[in-house]
């Protein structure tokens, strides 16, 4: 039939990207928006390209090859993908398919000037913009040309481009299809893009227009440097006009050429304030229609504006969702927590009904609204002094928003009456303290590890939302928060007074070296033991070195089949038995833990076994002991020197006792959460695996793509939604490819602050001094601890470490992280580890290449690369 091959623009939306392709589809919505103006065309479908293909049986083995193929391997996918172009390009288009598409042509005009372009199924897309993958055609003329044309858009598919683009998003060729966009030919005057939120900073109340003159091929293909206007509340705010030397015209028999513009024109606006706000007018009225900021391609003839394209912005940080206009402000938990990766549903569900404080979902991520801690001039720099220690970044960009008149609102203080929430009450330097509060979390584990055995089905559910209660009154005992307060206060205390009467920077880095019960730290040492007992047994070593073939779960059981396999198999039982809860990303109940996943340790282990000799960690520990001791005889007899110098020495040891006493414990709350984090992980996957044996699930671990709430419904009623789960996993993976600003405001802007220092040297890279001292050695850029491979001098250079990190601090020589505080876990490790640490480096994982030397400076808070 020849309606199957050929729709009208006017019969085809949104919903039908299938058969019309994603351009198609959203031309068709665009048309039927009530004052937008599309030009009139039509749609070859996807059903014309699927009877093209199976002309040419030969093309089937050829995707066969190509999705074997690297995408890294260029060469073979030029050749390859340009023998696929020129087989489609070679098929004769059918009579009736042919027929189909030149009558549509003759009810629009046979010798008009048409754009033929392509429209792929996976275009266009909320999650994968696809933009420029495939090819546009523009000024054809002619019904011959037409058809010509249309050939090469079914061929452009397999442009190299758009190939390596499907390989490296994981998208199958054969589920990818091309429709054809015929449209009638706009001659404008100007053309360009629309943002409907700033594409930059992703402010969506700022929209951005970029103009130029002729046709938008100059602006696309970067001929020229278009105009820019950026647009706020009906109101141009902001405009650079660039000189345009350029143009792209129509040719009057077909096709596009180059022309130069006038002299007196190049520095004229290509739209005038006016046509701006109409414009960014007509692209709000098309935002609302799709239901989310849009990149808007447009033209301006002699009749107005009229639309050629809108597509989702794929690159905006989403803003969480609030049910009210309010403004607010709010900061990034992932920053606070080393752990800036994606979520999935269930880990961010549990966190949240765990957490000490409401939070909100964006983008995968988690946020907590600061808004009223910034409205009253106590609480604002109560929490400015607090992100400021930890993140400068945070507080500058905090002060960027507040700097904005009246974006956060201003209240009074409170009344007076007892100190202000979040005050810590001071408590005696006692080690009795810090025993009590980690008997009482154990016992509160093993309670919890006692009584969930024989709950299952909805009974589980009601007993772990009594659990997260229980979770929640440990980590709000008053004495828990004093006991880490006191620890951090007696830092800053040190830093700072030690600042000021000795010129000493960061003393308490040294001062605080092997500090006696920090769980984190004993986890990196504990692994240096299991290391001393596989050194010696030749058989385990090898059978380590190629343990990637071997599964998980047969691990230990293969390694204790081997000559003193018994040994290492029990010292890496009694390192899980303590440690095994553990993972990186740890805050994300879904992630596999080292219980689950043993063969994670093994590069570390085997680092380990390489770099260092028998009985290393206990060396390490007291040679950081003793640093610690003499720091402190150094510190009290250079002050006894000064004037009132007793005074300022008591009053110093005092600090140095209680620092030693509370600083190890600040590593153990987190302990506790994820200690009882996988027995209700455990727990669930049970659960899950009777949903599976139900057939109600395909696989135990689709249930982390439903919230806790989710999950207790599908348990009470043996039902799921499996649209739903697919979903969340497409989300899921769309939000790998967003960066989570450390301060979001509701109008969607990220705002990233700046460290303002004049005080490192030129070209070096800044960012937060946490750990003193400088070193010199090999950057190793590691994104996945699994694929550390390190050597001793090394500086291992990351994202960000959260405590699952610290087995590898032992064999490095320095630190540097995008992410980090002053207080975060991987901080409070490294300085009792005394390893010199610089954090919050803005992009050192692209700026530092692995393998270049670089010096980190862990007192001043820079890093140089090193030529």
């Amino acid at each position: 039939m020849i309606e199957q091959y050929v729709w009208d623009l006017q019969e085809v939306d949104e919903t039908q990207v299938a058969v019309v392709g994603g351009k198609g589809a959203h031309l068709g919505g665009l048309s039927r928006i009530e004052g937008i103006r599309v030009p009139a065309g039509f749609c070859v479908t996807t059903d014309a390209f699927r009877r093209i293909m199976a002309e040419a049986p030969s093309i089937d083995d050829r995707l066969d090859q190509l999705a074997r193929l690297n995408p890294d391997d260029r060469e073979a996918i030029r050749m390859l993908s340009a023998q696929i172009r020129r087989t489609i390009e070679g098929i004769a288009i059918p009579g009736d398919l042919a027929t189909a598409i030149t009558r549509a042509l003759a009810q629009l005009g046979e010798q008009a000037a048409y754009a033929v372009r392509s429209s792929a199924t996976a275009e266009d897309l909320p999650t994968a913009s696809f933009a420029g993958q495939q090819d546009t055609y523009l000024n054809v003329v002619g019904p011959a040309a037409i058809l010509q044309h249309v050939s090469r858009c079914w061929a452009s598919l397999f442009t190299e481009r758009a190939v390596t683009y499907r390989q490296r998003n994981g998208i199958d060729h054969r589920t990818v299809h091309m429709a054809v966009v015929v449209q009638q030919m706009v001659f404008p005057h100007a053309a360009g893009i629309l943002f409907t939120a700033d594409p930059v900073t992703g402010n969506r109340k700022v929209a951005t227009v970029d103009a130029g003159f002729g046709l938008g091929e100059a602006l696309v293909s970067g001929l020229v440097n278009p105009d820019v206007f950026k647009v706020r509340h009906g109101e141009v705010v902001a405009k650079t006009i660039a000189v345009k030397q350029r143009a792209v015209h129509a040719l009057p028999a077909g096709g596009t050429r180059e022309v130069a513009i006038d002299s007196r024109r190049q520095e004229q606006p290509a739209l005038t304030d006016a046509q701006v706000v109409r414009l960014v007018q007509l692209g709000r009225r098309i935002e609302a229609h799709f239901g989310s900021p849009q990149d808007i391609e447009w033209c301006l003839g002699d009749d107005g504006f009229q639309i050629v394209q809108s597509r989702p912005i794929t690159t905006l940080f989403p803003i969480p969702e609030t049910g009210d206009r309010e403004n607010h402000v709010y900061v990034s938990v992932g920053h606070g927590q080393m752990m800036t990766d994606p979520m999935k549903p269930l880990g961010l569900s549990v966190w949240q009904l765990t957490a000490m404080a409401p939070m909100h979902e964006a983008g995968g991520r988690l946020f907590v609204d600061v808004t009223r801690r910034l409205a009253t001039p106590a609480s604002r720099a109560g929490l400015l002094d607090v992100m400021g220690r930890g993140d400068p970044l945070i507080r500058d960009a905090l002060e960027t928003v507040l700097d904005r008149d009246g974006f956060v609102p201003s209240l009074p203080d409170a009344g007076p009456g007892g100190p202000p929430a979040g005050a810590s009450v001071p408590i005696e330097s006692d080690p009795a303290i810090v025993t009590e509060l980690i008997e009482r979390s154990q016992a509160s584990i093993a309670a919890l590890e006692r009584d969930i055995r024989t709950k299952t089905g909805p009974a589980l559910f009601d007993f772990l939302l009594e659990a997260f209660e229980e979770h929640k009154r440990v980590l709000g005992d008053p004495l828990n928060f004093q006991a880490i307060m006191a620890g951090m206060e007696a830092t800053w205390w040190l830093n700072d007074k030690l600042q000021e009467w000795l010129g000493e920077k960061n003393a308490a880095d040294t001062l605080t070296l092997s500090a006696p019960g920090n769980i984190t730290s004993e986890m990196g040492l504990a692994l240096l033991d299991v290391a001393d007992v596989i050194r010696p047994q030749p058989e385990v070593v090898a059978f380590l070195q190629g343990v990637g073939y071997v599964e998980d779960a047969a691990f230990l059981d293969e390694l204790a089949k081997l000559a003193g396999g018994t040994e290492a198999r029990d010292a890496i039982e009694a390192y899980l038995d303590r440690y095994g809860m553990r993972c990186v990303g740890e805050i994300d109940i879904t992630r596999p833990r080292w219980r689950e996943r043993p063969t994670t340790l093994v590069p570390v282990i085997l680092d380990n076994v390489r770099n260092f000799e028998p009985g290393a960690a206990e060396r390490r520990f007291e040679e950081g002991r003793q640093k610690a001791q003499k720091k402190e005889q150094d510190v009290l007899s250079r002050l006894r020197a000064l004037p009132d110098g007793d005074r300022k020495a008591d009053e110093t040891k005092r600090m140095i006792d209680r620092v030693r006493t509370f600083i190890g414990y600040r590593e153990y709350p987190k302990y506790g959460i994820v200690s009882r984090y996988f027995v209700y992980k455990q727990a669930l996957l049970e659960e899950a695996e009777r949903l599976v044996q139900a057939n109600v699930l395909p696989e135990k671990e689709d249930i982390f793509y439903l919230t806790f709430q989710e999950l207790h419904h599908v348990v009470r009623s043996n039902q799921v939604d499996d649209q739903l789960i697919q979903q969340r996993k497409d989300a899921f993976r769309s939000y790998h490819a967003l960066t989570p600003p450390r301060v979001l405001t509701s109008d969607g802007e990220a705002v990233t602050g700046a460290y303002r220092r004049d005080d490192v040297p030129a070209g070096a890279l800044i960012g937060l001094p946490v750990s003193a001292g400088t070193i010199e050695g090999r950057a190793r850029v590691i994104l996945d601890m699994a694929e550390a491979d390190l050597e001793a001098g090394d500086i291992l250079v990351t994202t960000h470490t959260d405590p699952s990190w610290s087995p590898l601090f032992v064999g490095i020589a320095g630190l540097v992280t995008e992410v980090g505080g002053l207080m975060t876990h991987g901080t409070v490790i490294a300085r009792e580890y005394g390893l010199p640490t610089v954090v919050g480096v803005e992009q050192a994982t692209r700026l530092i290449r692995d393998g270049q030397r670089i010096r980190v400076h862990g007192t001043d808070g820079y890093v140089e690369i090193l030529p």
